[in-house]
C-alpha cells in the first residue's frame, strides 16, 4: 500500500503526535511568557540582542510583550507592541491548522505558504517592516518599542 491510502491506516495518535508536539511546545512558551511579563523592565526575560548591540528595532522586537498582550486578550496593545508579530502570529496559525488538519485526514491541505511567492514576499514585508520601524521622524517613530 502506498500514497493515500497508506497514510489513511497510520493511527489517528501516531499522525497527530508531530502536531500535539508543538502544541504543546507552545503552550509552554506561551506559560513561560505569562509567567515571566515582559512588560515589567528588569524581569527574567532577555532583551532584543538587536536593540542591545545595535540601538536599532528589529523586525521581532515587542513580540513577547506582543504575545503577553494577546495572551491576555488585549488586541491594541499587541499591534502596538508589534503589528508585523501580530499578523505573522495569525499566519502561523493558519499554517499550523493547515499542517494538524492534513495530518489528521491524511491528505495535505493546500496553505499560503506553499506558494513560491510567500518566501520572497515574507522577506520583502519583514525587510521593509525594519526599515520603516527604524525611521527617524513621524509618524514611523511611533512604531518604535
Amino acid at each position: 500500500m502506498t500514497g493515500l491510502a497508506a497514510r489513511r491506516t497510520v493511527p489517528i495518535p501516531r499522525r497527530l503526535g508531530a502536531p500535539l508536539g508543538v502544541a504543546v511546545g507552545a503552550v509552554s512558551a506561551c506559560a513561560l511568557v505569562w509567567w515571566a511579563d515582559p512588560t515589567t523592565p528588569g524581569g527574567v526575560l532577555p532583551l532584543c540582542p538587536t536593540k542591545l548591540l545595535l540601538g536599532i528595532d528589529c523586525p521581532g522586537c515587542g513580540s513577547l510583550r506582543m504575545v503577553y498582550a494577546v495572551l491576555h486578550g488585549d488586541v491594541p496593545t499587541a499591534a502596538r507592541f508589534n503589528a508585523l508579530g501580530l499578523v505573522a502570529l495569525v499566519l502561523v496559525g493558519w499554517v499550523y491548522a493547515a499542517w494538524a488538519g492534513g495530518r489528521l485526514t491524511g491528505r495535505r491541505i493546500w496553505s499560503w505558504h506553499r506558494h513560491r511567492w510567500a518566501a520572497p514576499v515574507t522577506l520583502l514585508v519583514v525587510s521593509g517592516w525594519l526599515v520603516v520601524r527604524n525611521l527617524p521622524f513621524g509618524p514611523f517613530v511611533a512604531l518604535r518599542v
